[in-house]
């Protein structure tokens, strides 16, 4: 099939605004909790009056301090209730929020800063304000800065006192739904970042049209704990659709403590990129093993992935597949749920390919993975699984107000109102991504089947082509060696070249048990071990199970370990956790060479 059309559930009316649901919430359910915000305290619930109370408060502030409806305000931030807040006190104001991502080094501050013209910027740690005082003589249109940290959102507030109530009621009904809402920069796998313009149509479109299919999770009685960057247009949309549904929302950024989190907040659902469900695997698996109880994780493993393939068949699981499930479910799933907070019965993922192996093993321990796909550019999100059409191996069908069609080069081309409008001062990228018929180039590949359910094979820019002519998509090999439990991150490699190799990193978490259990020092590093046979042979095993999901052409012939793995901060990992490949290429240029025997 190369092309497949949803038609729209929920067309957003041309006066409407992000907004809107703040207003509405507070009008029909004002004491209903919407937030469950974080203190040293512990969580402290905010009602959906209070918050539109507190989005007022701040708007006024802002109208107080000058800000102007269509201005751009630039918001640096992890992922916290404040972020949130700002973020719908801009709106309500009717100015634009530029999400910047806390961690962006200073040359991207100061792009972004500039290239948006934000006149106004908030910013939460000393650290942040640092960072953009550094580069204001970069930044001219840049007047104003506030710190989430210092108390100058209180201080915003007392200064919007002069500021009338119906000020506010006045920018929201002025905002329409074809108004810019936000600007958000792409995190720049390759080149400069470019800022995408989307309108309030395009964010509001796509969540309307997704919450009737995710009932589940989009409703009064759900809720979620929030970890992702809200910087990312992925997250964003979450907390777009929770204050939507009139669902609960708390927010984290501390990853490192995210399990006893979570089991305090005690989430309905999660959203998160396929990092993380591998980490919570493989840690799963890992422990197991080390405490001798390997044996059993397997076999419970093995009969969850079996129990959800069952789901997909005629007549489900058998009753023998039933027993056994219930059984592990005792011994081995609940205590995977518990870990999650025991209540979590659903996820989103995003960002990368999950991998089917992955979807079955969490939805045979009791939490479905409703896969989906998106870019920056479509608001984001395009196709999802939805709970009623479930295709696992998939990203699922094009959301309602989506048409889907496959280029015959196979690209994938979008077309609706999630379709954002332009790249902000930007039209020679913009018209090399959009045409007049409004078709927006993914660069990613994919296929329709006859049912319309999408599957990613792979990134146009990122097929590798063989010095015999065979072409190769890197993504379906790096996601199953990934799977591995020691294995943090892989680049295959191989363009014009004979064969096909790739580079491996191992898992910092993983590797002290390793050393454990093949006997080394636990002061041993990755670097001295790269080339030991043990670890070698562990990554083989990696290696050789990728390798039978392709053909003999595409398989990895040679693979060289990494003595680091990529981080952020050493610029091969994006803010989103994507491979910077064009930076590795370049960092890891001789470990390249060694392979081909250049």
């Amino acid at each position: 099939m190369r092309e497949f059309a949803v038609p729209p559930v929920v067309t957003i009316g041309p006066a409407a605004n992000l907004t809107d649901p703040v207003w509405d919430n507070a009008a029909a359910a004002p004491d209903t909790v919407q937030f469950s915000r974080r203190t040293s305290g512990g969580w402290v619930d905010v009602t959906c009056a209070e918050f539109r109370d507190e989005v007022v408060a701040l708007a006024r502030g802002l109208v107080a301090a000058g800000v102007q409806p269509g201005d751009r305000v630039a918001l640096m931030s992890k992922t916290r209730y404040e972020w949130t807040l700002i973020d719908y006190a801009i709106w309500s104001a009717g100015g634009v929020t530029v999400p910047i991502y806390e961690t962006s080094s200073a040359e991207q501050v100061a792009w972004i800063l500039s290239d948006s013209g934000a006149t106004a910027c908030f910013v939460e740690t000393n650290t942040h304000q640092l960072a953009v005082t550094g580069v204001r003589e970069q930044v001219p249109a840049l007047e104003q800065v506030w710190q989430i940290e210092t108390g100058d959102l209180a201080a915003l507030e007392e200064r919007g006192a002069s500021v009338e109530a119906a000020e506010i009621d006045r920018r929201r009904a002025a905002v329409g739904a074809e108004d810019v809402a936000t600007i958000i920069y792409t995190s720049g796998t390759t080149g400069r970042p470019k800022g995408c313009v989307l309108t309030h149509r395009n964010i509001y479109s796509d969540i309307k049209n997704a919450i009737p299919g995710l009932h589940n999770l989009f409703r009064q009685e759900a809720s979620t704990l929030l970890f992702l960057p809200l910087a990312h247009s992925f997250a964003r949309l979450i907390q777009v659709g929770v204050v939507t549904a009139r669902a609960r929302m708390g927010h984290t950024a501390d990853v490192k403590n995210l399990v006893p989190d979570l089991q305090a907040f005690r989430p309905t659902f999660v959203l998160s990129v396929p990092r993380v469900f591998e980490k919570v695997y493989n840690t799963a698996k890992q422990r197991a093993h080390g405490d001798g109880k390997g044996k059993i994780f397997d076999r419970a493993e093995a009969v969850a992935i079996a129990y959800s393939e069952a789901l997909d068949k005629p007549g489900g699981p058998g009753l023998g597949l039933k027993l056994q499930h219930a059984l592990f479910d005792r011994l081995v799933y609940g205590k995977l749920r518990a870990a999650l907070g025991g209540q979590c019965k659903d996820a989103i993922s995003g960002g990368a390919p999950l991998g089917a192996r992955l979807a079955h093993f969490f939805r045979g321990i009791g939490v479905t993975v409703y896969e989906g796909y998106g870019l920056t550019e479509t608001s984001p999100a395009v196709a999802v699984n939805l709970q009623n059409a479930i295709r696992v191996g998939t990203v699922g069908r094009p959301l309602p107000g989506v048409t889907i069609r496959i280029a015959d080069d196979g690209e994938i081309l979008v077309k609706g109102d999630i379709v954002f409008s332009q790249y902000w001062n930007n039209p020679s990228a913009t018209a090399e991504v959009l045409d007049i018929e409004g078709w927006f180039r993914s660069g990613d590949l994919g296929e329709l089947d006859g049912d319309g359910y999408l599957t990613i094979t792979g990134r146009k820019k990122e097929l590798i082509v063989t010095a015999g002519g065979k072409n190769v998509a890197p993504a379906l090999l790096e996601d199953r060696i990934r799977a591995h439990p020691l294995v943090s991150q892989t680049v295959v490699v191989g363009d014009r070249q004979p064969f096909i190799a790739a580079l491996v990193t191992i898992d910092e978490e993983a590797w002290p048990k390793w050393l454990a259990t093949a006997g080394y020092p636990e002061t041993d590093t990755v670097a001295e071990h790269r080339d030991d046979e043990k670890l070698r042979a562990e990554v083989q095993r990696a290696v050789d199970e990728a390798n039978k999901a392709v053909s003999h052409a595409e398989a990895i012939k040679v693979f060289r370990i990494l003595p680091h793995d990529f981080t952020e901060a050493t610029g091969e990992l994006t803010p989103s956790l994507k491979v910077k490949r064009g930076v590795v290429h370049k960092t890891y240029a001789d470990e390249i060479a060694a392979i081909y025997g250049g």
